[in-house]
């Protein structure tokens, strides 16, 4: 199967830091790999994926860099999300024309959540479980 798409959303940018500032910055990473923060007066270790996030934030505005953060949102194409739904394209095509699964269009190109064809999946699960707790 094809990689899932990505696309950027929520994006914040931040200046760059003033040089004296940078320099501050840029010297306290040399001196420690300990990443804790204080969240409300709290300190907070941060678990090794959101420390290293942080570190490259930090890294860069004390590079004197400008800084963007934004987060990612997985896509699927209509073949990814009909294998994932375990449909054919066609099927998943008529799904997305109906309302059943939300579609976002990229251009004349489909791109469909993975989260939207989980839901699909749970909720024509749980309408076939119903009926056969009915049947039985």
């Amino acid at each position: 199967m094809a990689e899932p798409t990505t696309a950027l959303i929520k994006a914040t940018s931040h200046s760059a830091l003033d040089p004296a500032e940078a320099g501050r910055l840029a010297d306290a990473l040399a001196e420690s790999a300990d990443v804790t923060v204080f969240v409300d007066g709290t300190a907070v270790r941060l678990p090794p994926v959101a420390a290293d996030a942080v570190v490259d934030v930090l890294q860069r505005l004390a590079a004197g860099e400008s800084v963007t953060v934004s987060t990612t949102e997985e896509w699927l194409n209509t073949g990814q999300a009909a294998q994932l739904a375990g449909v054919s394209n066609t099927y998943m095509r008529k799904l997305t024309d109906s309302g059943a699964i939300p579609v976002h269009y990229r251009g004349s190109h489909r791109r469909i959540r993975p989260a939207d064809v989980q839901a699909w999946l749970d909720q024509r699960a749980a309408v076939t479980a119903d009926a056969r707790q009915a049947d039985g």
